[in-house]
């Protein structure tokens, strides 16, 4: 579906999802790095935490789309979907990385993108604890914070065996996903760990090359799509189709090397 968006729709949206990226921010950084910050366990074969700051913030995100985008629908991490009839779903993960977060570590961040059925229209990844905000889309390419501002733009490195890759967890996913990542890591020129959603805004910004990821939910991905295509990257699943739902995710900056990674995790 093809959404004819005026000025003023794309005004109000870009606001709306600043505004939405300040609440959050206001209610988070109270919580990060406090000794009395504790987690509830969302599973039961293993740790996938959620604290009071998760659930305070999509709340209060929800609570500013009631008010100004009541017709939007919604898909949040910690409350699940809420309809909507304009079409437009707006993704939120409140604090993507909540390992990290738990851990005193700036490599959470708030996820936030405007969607249709099938492609992303506008993404923020913002990082509360450094004052970055990452907006994507829309023709929106820009990082805000202590540096300045500055137009997003991905690396132009072209050969695997000059390139920064980056993920999460060192497991990737299930053994097979592992092994394909491996494949990925044996070729590059260095691999870093535990960085979460703060990889693919270094990816936006030039720093790094490739993220490589598994076991995604729709908020975990849908933010980065939008900041790491409007840097001039490219996000795809692990067989070259749209990552938009989640599952696996390969984000490159360039077509050569997300040619090559696409490659070697098909084995």
């Amino acid at each position: 579906m093809n959404f004819a968006l005026t000025d003023a729709d794309r005004a109000d949206i870009l606001a709306t999802a600043d505004l939405l990226a300040d609440m959050a921010r206001d209610v988070i950084l109270p919580h990060f790095r406090s000794r009395e910050l504790g987690a509830d366990n969302k599973d039961a074969a293993g740790f996938d935490p959620v604290t009071e700051a998760d659930r305070a913030a999509e709340q209060a995100m929800r609570d500013i789309l009631a008010t100004r985008r009541p017709a939007d629908a919604i898909l949040g991490e910690e409350f699940g979907p809420q309809p909507g009839e304009s079409g437009l779903t707006w993704v939120l993960d409140p604090i993507d990385g909540t390992r990290g977060f738990l851990c005193g570590t700036p490599t959470w961040g708030v996820l936030i993108a405007l969607s249709t059925a099938d492609r992303v229209l506008y993404g923020v990844i913002d990082q509360p604890f450094t004052g970055e905000r990452f907006r994507g889309g829309m023709g929106q390419a820009e990082v805000t914070g202590p540096q300045g501002s500055y137009p997003l733009a991905a690396r132009a490195t072209t050969d695997l065996a000059r390139a920064r890759l980056m993920t999460t967890f060192p497991e990737v996913g299930t053994p097979s996903q592992r092994a394909a990542f491996d494949r990925v890591a044996a070729r590059v020129e260095l691999t870093r760990f535990g960085m979460d959603c703060y990889a693919y805004a270094l990816l936006a910004c030039g720093q790094i090359d490739l993220v490589i990821e598994a076991g995604l939910n729709a908020y975990d991905i849908q933010a980065p799509i939008a900041v790491i295509e409007a840097a001039g990257g490219i996000v795809t699943d692990w067989s070259g189709g749209p990552a938009l739902q989640g599952g696996t995710a390969l984000a490159a900056a360039t077509p050569e090397l997300h040619r090559a990674a696409l490659v070697l995790l098909k084995g």
